[in-house]
């Protein structure tokens, strides 16, 4: 694996999504990633379909779930309640630098997999433990998947129509936004611990929690509420602090206007034909448009209905004004700017045939990353990880390759 991290080794003990996103994350950047899984189950994700993978007897190879959150990896099957496999887990993790963990608060700990009992074998090891509440409250032993967080978080609160209007109610956000964004808090927090042991040798305890994270990232709305002690409200594709920004309808569809700033304003009534509104006292600066936008709102509607999208794409784009289309997911993959980009890769695999995969947006100059391995079968890398820490054992390693 190339990328700069290629000299890392995690130790995946994670399943369903905030976990898996985080180490997936660390397997894009070159670690070597090996992700544990229950024989004969595996991850949970495997079943959340369809769609699936299919071998040539039609067996249900992987979903389409699994696949998104699951690349880069190499999956070894183990049963954590009996003790030979939980001896395995200790001796990868002897030789592991980050382990990535999601189970309940204190169940692993009864296996002898707990923080305190990996860092007596390795006390340079970074332990990151993702849950619903995290380590302390409450709340702490509860289970939670991201919808409920959604709702409990507030950001159903302000995702959605207004309520008077059609289809108004809350919304949740239509990808896993919290699973998401815990993952990605979780990778940070991993490379701040992996770069504070290369000061000082010391290895950490990361406690994530998925309802913190979605606290966290209310960002803008919080600090709305924290300095106004207003509620915010749902307002549909409306930002609630700057605009015009919003789903506007045009002769033959609709376009996402995301204007940020007032001389992006004053180019933009330049292009619906009206520049006199760059210098109307009710729209001139961000802050009166947003207190105005009502009257605004029904100027823009009326302009923009008055073209088709493509007219009205080219016109502002020539004039640095941030427009677009809303795109369905197969016209993402069809935009030229993402196939430049590289975003979709296909990988061959010798059961599940070539599968077209996402890959990171990130790009590196120096340590670039490598997309090589797609998401492994259940247990197809069990003999090979077995072999190469010298634990071929029969009776721990014995069918485990599925």
């Amino acid at each position: 694996m190339a990328g700069p991290l290629s000299h890392v080794r995690v130790l995946d003990l994670s399943r369903i999504m905030a976990g898996p996103w985080a180490t997936q994350i660390l397997a894009d950047l070159g670690a070597d990633v090996i992700k544990v899984e229950r024989p004969d189950v595996g991850d949970d994700t495997r079943t959340w379909g369809p769609p699936f993978v299919e071998g040539e007897d039609g067996e249900k190879l992987a979903s389409g779930y699994f696949l998104s959150v699951n690349r880069g990896k190499r999956s070894i099957a183990l049963d954590m309640s009996r003790a030979e496999d939980q001896a395995v887990i200790r001796d990868l993790a002897r030789a592991s630098d980050i382990v990535v963990e999601n189970f309940k608060v204190g169940a692993l700990a009864k296996y002898g997999l707990g923080y305190d009992d990996l860092r007596q074998i390795n006390p340079a090891l970074i332990y990151a433990s993702v849950t619903g509440f995290g380590q302390t409250g409450p709340r702490r032993e509860q289970s939670a998947y991201d919808f409920m967080v959604q709702a409990m978080g507030g950001l159903m609160s302000v995702t959605g129509e207004r309520d008077d209007k059609p289809g108004g109610g809350p919304q949740k956000v239509g990808v896993p936004i919290v699973d998401l964004m815990t993952g990605m808090y979780t990778a940070v927090a991993v490379l701040a611990a992996l770069n504070h042991r290369e000061k000082t040798g010391k290895g950490e305890y990361i406690d994530v929690g998925m309802l913190d994270v979605q606290t966290a990232f209310l960002a803008n709305q919080a600090q709305n509420f924290l300095l106004s002690g207003r509620e915010p409200r749902r307002s549909g594709n409306s930002h609630p602090n700057i605009q015009p920004q919003d789903v506007y309808p045009v002769r033959d569809g609709h376009i996402v206007l995301a204007v940020g700033n007032d001389g992006q304003f004053r180019a933009f009534s330049q292009a619906i034909g009206r520049p006199d509104l760059a210098d109307d006292i009710r729209f001139s600066r961000n802050a009166e448009r947003v207190r105005n936008l009502p009257e605004l709102s029904a100027i823009i509607r009326e302009a923009l209905v008055q073209e088709d999208l493509a007219v009205w794409v080219k016109r502002l784009d020539a004039l640095g004004v941030p427009c677009g289309p809303i795109n369905t997911i197969s016209s993402v993959f069809a935009d030229p700017q993402v196939q430049e980009r590289g975003l979709l890769k296909t990988l061959d695999h010798p059961r599940m045939g070539p599968v077209k995969l996402v890959t990171s947006p990130m790009r590196f100059h120096q340590a670039p990353l490598s997309f090589d391995r797609p998401p492994p079968l259940l247990g197809e890398h069990t003999e090979e990880i077995l072999e190469e820490f010298g634990l071929r054992a029969p009776e721990v390693g014995a069918g485990r390759q599925l």
